[in-house]
């Protein structure tokens, strides 16, 4: 009895790693996903993971600036994304972790990560996604998840 108990606390704790929001059936698939370049692993992941499910995703136009501190210099990037631009995708991610006996049947690569995106003509936010996970899990979990927001075509 106790291990049961226990086997349910653990299932527990794992299933709260993640904390999912999102509108079913609120994607169109046709309209352009705009996000910004770069990222450690997951935001590369999520990029190809749309494209190969037939998503246009554009990167926003960059604008480079230099911004001089005390202590030097620094120079960002700003992403300038179009007015006309229906969707916005964000992934705040940490820097991966290599995991190699947790995720070692799930692409060895630990991620904590934030993902976001954004219907922009109505201002809806249709995914809000925190989280932590394998490589692998992780991606799965954004592939059953784009396959709840996007609208189906109804045949007629």
């Amino acid at each position: 009895m106790r291990s049961k108990i226990l086997s349910i606390v653990a299932l527990f704790i794992l299933g709260a790693c993640n904390s999912i929001n999102y509108k079913p059936e609120s994607l169109d698939k046709n309209k352009p996903v705009y996000t910004s370049r770069g990222g450690y692993t997951l935001r590369p992941a999520v990029k190809k993971l749309m494209k190969e499910r037939g998503y246009n995703i554009k990167i926003g136009k960059i604008k480079n600036t230099n911004t001089i501190f005390e202590t030097g210099s620094f120079e960002s990037e700003i992403s300038e994304i179009p007015v006309n631009a229906q969707y916005l995708l964000r992934v705040s991610e940490s820097r991966e972790t290599f995991r190699p006996i947790w995720c070692v049947f799930n692409g060895f690569w630990w991620w904590r990560f934030y993902v976001s995106i954004v219907d922009q003509h109505n201002g809806d936010e249709i995914l809000t996604w925190t989280g932590r996970g394998c490589a692998n899990s992780t991606l799965r979990k954004m592939d059953k998840i784009l396959d709840k927001l996007e609208i189906k075509e109804k045949n007629e």
